[in-house]
């Protein structure tokens, strides 16, 4: 099947669109680790961590687990380090490291 790029940026109908697929077998994300695509990882600091919580809704990823009201290490699995978790946090217990 050929793609026609022609008509790239004119807008269209929803029925002008190409028909989308579905891939059996397909999983989640839980099951696709992308953590290894970053060259830097947040590092978690216990010690200066208030617990607010604040870096846990701000991550695309869900890559900051809780339990029991209290966040616990990274995903490293899934984490892709885009920093955003550094930025909301208040208490400076989250910096971004390079990988080793």
């Amino acid at each position: 099947m050929a793609t026609d790029i022609s008509k790239l940026g004119v807008k269209a109908t929803w029925e002008e669109l190409t028909e989308g697929m579905i891939v059996a077998g397909a999983g989640t994300s839980k099951e696709f680790n992308t953590g290894e695509w970053s060259e830097v990882k947040p590092e978690f600091i216990a010690d200066k961590c208030k617990q607010c919580l604040l870096c846990v809704p701000v991550c695309p990823d869900s890559c900051i687990p809780v339990k029991d009201m209290k966040r616990l290490d990274f995903d490293y699995g899934h984490c892709k380090g885009c920093g955003i978790c550094v930025k909301a946090c208040p208490f400076d217990a989250i910096k971004m490291e390079g990988v080793k």
